[in-house]
């Protein structure tokens, strides 16, 4: 008898534990109540506004002297002086070298001579004993013997054309000059010019004398003011460029030749909305940018936007959006178009 007990028991205790499991697992119960509801996303938003845009463009370049002169003699000869270095500055009208001059004096003894000859024979004609003829070949002869010494003395005594800096000498005192290197080259570096390559598009924005900003990779944080000096009046059909030639003053000689720089320029001014760049969404696999735009009903659309210039953290908007539009600035990974969400405050 004892033993019919013990087995009744056994199956009792044990669907006692199976049913006490079974109420301890409300996703296996019958009868629970359906998912819970789905969670508002939390935002931050922002309210855009149109603002005066500037449109520049940035174009690399190269400094280059003002000026760039060659300095030697006409003709072949023995240099009898070196009077500057590489790195000197120099002004105008400076004797930088000197050649044999041997040249020179014979043409100035005949210079002298028919400037004397003239004189006596003007006296002559004017005296009546002397035809007008004679006269005017001796003056002929004394132009000729005077343009012949004068051109003798600027291929002798080597004057720099420009203030400017000596960039290279090829030859030492002694030397025998022939007609290849120059002597000296001299380069004017007060002001420096550089050559940009502008957009055919922009060419009628663009005008001579419009400023410009020119930066240099020597000198980080520092800004120079330049000026639109000349614009080339054809367009490359190559590029679809044309070339205009930017002037900077450079008083303090700190632009140097052959230095890589940036130029800026300055096209217009556009009214367009401003967003901040943490509000752009980059769809993957294209190059689309979109935002998300805050409704009355606090529920969000898709927008797509284009873009224009960039300024630090903020990017110009083209179209897409309206002046005092709302836009989702934070919180957009779990959003989608239509949805409702929570703004923070």
């Amino acid at each position: 008898m004892k033993s019919i007990v013990f087995q009744t028991a056994l199956p009792l205790a044990a669907a006692a534990v199976l049913a006490a499991g079974c109420g301890n697992n409300p996703a296996k119960s019958v009868g629970t109540a359906g998912p819970a509801e789905e969670e508002i996303p939390l935002v931050t938003v922002q309210q855009v506004f149109a603002e005066d845009v500037p449109q520049y463009g940035t174009y690399t370049s190269t400094v280059q002297s003002f000026v760039k002169n060659n300095i030697a003699p006409q003709t072949a000869g023995r240099i009898t002086d070196i009077n500057v270095e590489i790195g000197d500055y120099v002004k105008a009208g400076q004797v930088l070298a000197e050649m044999d001059d041997v040249n020179l004096l014979q043409a100035k003894l005949k210079m002298l001579n028919d400037s004397t000859e003239f004189s006596r024979l003007s006296g002559l004609y004017d005296a009546g004993g002397l035809s007008k003829s004679d006269l005017d070949a001796m003056e002929l002869s004394y132009n000729v013997s005077r343009s012949s010494y004068e051109n003798l003395l600027e291929n002798t005594v080597l004057l720099s054309p420009v203030d400017g800096v000596v960039s290279a000498r090829n030859y030492d005192r002694g030397d025998m000059y022939s007609l290849g290197q120059p002597i000296y080259v001299v380069e004017q570096i007060v002001p420096v010019k550089l050559l940009i390559g502008i957009s055919e598009a922009d060419y009628t924005k663009v005008g001579k004398g419009d400023t410009v900003e020119v930066s240099a990779d020597a000198f980080p944080g520092r800004t120079f003011r330049g000026r639109i000096n000349r614009i080339y009046p054809t367009i490359d059909p190559a590029t679809h460029t044309f070339t205009a030639e930017i002037v900077v003053p450079n008083h303090d000689r700190v632009l140097r030749p052959g230095m890589f720089a940036r130029v800026r320029v300055l096209f217009g001014v556009n009214r367009s909305v401003v967003v901040p760049d943490a509000a752009i969404v980059k769809q993957t696999g294209s190059g689309e940018r979109f935002v998300y735009v805050l409704n009355s009903d606090n529920t969000v659309t898709y927008k797509s936007v284009k873009l224009g210039v960039r300024m630090d953290s903020e990017y110009e908007v083209l179209s897409g959006l309206d002046d005092g539009d709302r836009i989702v600035t934070e919180g957009q990974i779990r959003l989608r178009s239509g949805i409702k969400v929570s703004v923070r405050e």
